[in-house]
């Protein structure tokens, strides 16, 4: 049985998460393809062109200029051809509003930008290793806040 390759994309408008981020995923052992954006209004326009490859699972940072992860997080909820998009809101606020307000609004995971690259490799590994149906089938609080 062949191998696929994970489409994963990461909206953050900080040049070295997505270089860290970037560095973390290509040493994890699965074959992905890593599309990064440097703000939401980026993401959302490549997510709405007629042939794009949709990721299987986007990271969404929430502080972003031009469109926020909220807004975006929102759009694609909106929107019949992405709403079942995985989305992990990748951010490093670890504000109860943050977490509640991503959480109603239908994000899948919420991940806090971890302090060090093995952090955020171990996490980017665990989080690409979910059984996805069941983690959305069984979505509540508990499991919706990532803690490594």
């Amino acid at each position: 049985m062949p191998l696929h390759t994970m489409n994963i994309a990461l909206a953050d408008d900080d040049e070295d998460d997505r270089m860290l981020f970037k560095e973390a995923i290509e040493e994890i052992k699965i074959k992905t393809n890593l599309l990064l954006f440097k703000n939401g209004q980026e993401l959302m326009d490549y997510l709405i062109l007629p042939k794009a490859v949709l990721p299987q699972i986007i990271f969404l940072d929430l502080n972003m200029p031009i469109k926020n992860g909220m807004q975006c997080l929102n759009e694609i909820r909106n929107n019949p051809c992405l709403k079942d998009l995985m989305v992990a809101i990748y951010s490093t606020s670890s504000s109860e509003s943050d977490i509640e307000e991503t959480f109603i609004s239908g994000a899948n995971i919420y991940i806090n930008k971890p302090n060090s690259f093995g952090g955020l490799k171990n996490a980017i590994d665990k989080v690409l290793h979910l059984n996805w149906q069941y983690h959305t089938s069984a979505l509540n609080r508990d499991n919706f806040l990532f803690r490594i």
